[in-house]
């Protein structure tokens, strides 16, 4: 298949394609390269793109693809909390003007990267994907409208899919340092304390970045009766943890750590566990690998390999909040987190 794959250069983008390329797709990138200094190790293979803000992009732009996965996404709670409107404009607005000029163009597939976070507030049942939504934050709340959007799009000639990804972790070309298990094991490799901050009690579902992938590759792959307008959890049955659970992990994994909390960890409104078994009824292709242990192995190695200092840690190259916020202050982007310099050739 022709794939156009949104958010090529991002956290999950970059460990996606060479997964498609090595099933014999090809890939197509289209993205703003918003975080295209945040390289970590050694930076991702280039790939033929197209270089737009997914509320930009035109039905001529994609024309001759024959499915679109979309991440490009304004990625985590902190970022999408620094200005909800923005948040809704890029995760909900600009996925719906996607679909559209997709469907327009004659795009069969559309696979999109929501998140199990639209379940927020999910308490202490094993959720599955006709559970209520309770989303807790503007970044929860926009991945409940796009599915919205998407749907109300879907025909015989336009087949979207969503993916709900449990919290992703795992090494990549443009780590996020923000991300749990990828924070925690930084803690403790730098610090030597696996600093929590939360109280450790929420329920949270874990997945690795390589499963997401390996989700969207089956999705593109399985028969369009299977996935036609399907709402997926990715994850994995035996994946779903209490934080604190996670935090033991890292403790035994990382030598001469040890579990601490932070002096403002208190309750986290999100807490919620997820039930896989629609996802391995309709996908039986879609086989998860990874698991959290083996997860912050990968991690500890990657940081000891790289020379991960507090510096690096803790600066706009791992840290999103901390790069978006540098560009804004830098004049680079505007509060709509558009490049500046980009909006001026546009105009």
């Amino acid at each position: 298949m022709r794939v156009l794959v949104t958010g090529h250069d991002g956290y999950i983008g970059t460990v996606l394609v060479p997964l498609l390329q090595a099933s014999g797709h090809e890939v197509v990138g289209l993205d703003s390269h918003l975080y295209g200094g945040c390289t970590f190790g050694s930076p991702p293979d280039p790939i033929p793109a197209i270089r737009c803000d997914v509320r930009d992009v035109t039905a001529d732009q994609l024309r001759g693809f024959d499915a679109v996965l979309h991440l490009a996404a304004i990625s985590n709670d902190p970022v999408g909390d620094l200005n909800p409107e923005t948040t809704l404009d890029l995760n909900y607005r600009g996925t719906s003007h996607l679909g559209r000029v997709a469907k327009q163009a004659g795009v069969e597939r559309f696979v999109f990267s929501s998140s199990c976070s639209l379940y927020g507030a999910g308490g202490q049942d094993v959720l599955d994907e006709s559970a209520a939504f309770h989303p807790v934050t503007p970044y929860g709340e926009s991945k409940v409208l796009a599915e919205q959007a998407l749907s109300a799009l879907a025909d015989d000639d336009f087949s979207p899919t969503y993916l709900r990804n449990a919290t992703a972790y795992g090494v990549s070309p443009r780590l996020r340092g923000d991300l749990v298990v990828n924070n925690l094991t930084a803690y403790a490799f730098l610090t030597g304390e696996v600093l929590l901050k939360s109280d450790g009690t929420p329920w949270r579902p874990l997945v690795h970045i390589e499963d997401i992938a390996r989700a969207f590759v089956a999705s593109i792959e399985a028969e369009r009766t299977a996935v036609h307008d399907e709402a997926f959890n990715v994850g994995r049955a035996d994946e779903n943890y209490r934080i604190r659970e996670v935090a033991q992990i890292v403790e035994d994994v990382v030598p001469n750590s040890r579990v601490a909390l932070a002096d403002s960890a208190g309750p986290d409104l999100r807490n919620y566990r997820i039930d896989i078994s629609k996802i391995q009824r309709h996908l039986p292709a879609f086989k998860p690998e990874w698991t959290v242990r083996a997860g912050v192995e990968e991690l500890y190695e990657a940081y000891q390999r790289n020379g991960l200092t507090s510096e690096m840690f803790h600066g706009p190259a791992l840290s999103r909040i901390r790069h978006v916020a540098s560009l804004i202050e830098e004049g680079q982007l505007d509060d709509l987190l558009r490049w500046r310099e980009m909006a001026l050739k546009v105009g």
